[in-house]
């Protein structure tokens, strides 16, 4: 406008991109709460369980899918998958979850009991935070055997 300083338009922007900012910030925040309260993990353990699952999780999501799934995902853990390092060859759909278990057992010093556990608590607390048809989207993309651990999450 023309009554408006010079400037602010920008500044405008910038506010608006730091409040989106903060608030992705606190949305990421009350998810990592809510899987140490799932979970009973400690704090400094909580995200390194959340990306191994999630990192794990994702290679059978993006099997042959034209879009990304991650884009179901919040925007914080969207940002924080960006960090999974690729795990080698896909993979196969056969492998299901014995390969996800011991894939998060090995990442997080574990047995595949407590990785299980841990799975669990991270299925439920990202169910608990997207939509039911963005869960049942993710479910129907997975194995029949992670599917059955998906629907019976926490």
């Amino acid at each position: 406008m023309a009554d408006e300083p010079e400037g602010f338009g920008e500044q405008g922007q910038d506010l608006r991109a730091q409040r989106r900012g903060t608030k992705r910030t606190r949305t990421y925040s009350l998810f990592l709460d809510d899987l140490r309260e799932r979970s009973g993990l400690p704090s400094e353990h909580a995200e390194k369980a959340l990306l191994s699952v999630l990192c794990t999780l994702e290679q059978w999501l993006l099997l042959g899918e034209e879009d990304d799934p991650r884009t179901r995902l919040p925007m914080k853990l969207q940002e924080a998958l960006q960090a999974c390092a690729p795990r080698g060859e896909p993979p196969s759909w056969k492998s299901g979850v014995d390969a996800l278990l011991q894939q998060v057992a090995g990442d997080l010093g574990g047995d595949t009991a407590r990785a299980e556990s841990i799975t669990r608590a991270v299925f439920a607390t990202v169910r608990a935070h997207i939509s039911e048809g963005e869960a049942a989207q993710v479910g129907d993309e997975l194995p029949v055997d992670l599917r059955a651990l998906w629907a019976r999450s926490i």
